[in-house]
């Protein structure tokens, strides 16, 4: 799999799991397979928005647009795939 990135440093402690893996490819909708890990869905609310934190300074770092610029984007298009979302999540075999 020479598509994947590198494992992050906290991979090499024993008590680590990965929780999130996601796949894409053009014009075709992404896979993931995830581990729920916590006991409360709610603390996916913080991944998901720690998440959209670290895109948005990659996005800063690389000049592409401010942080800022980025997490106001990454927001305005999750509240319009949580309003009227673009596909519907499938089992994959």
């Amino acid at each position: 799999m020479g598509k994947s990135l590198d494992p992050p440093p906290i991979a090499a402690n024993d008590d680590s799991l990965e929780v999130l893996r996601v796949w894409t490819v053009e014009n075709s909708p992404v896979q993931l397979v995830l581990n729920t890990t916590w006991k409360d869905p709610g603390a996916w609310g913080l991944l998901i928005v720690d998440i959209a934190r670290h895109v948005s300074k990659a996005f800063g770092k690389e000049g592409i647009m401010t942080e800022q610029d980025a997490l106001v984007r990454i927001r305005q298009l999750f509240d319009a795939e949580w309003a009227a979302p673009t596909d519907t999540p499938m089992e994959i075999d």
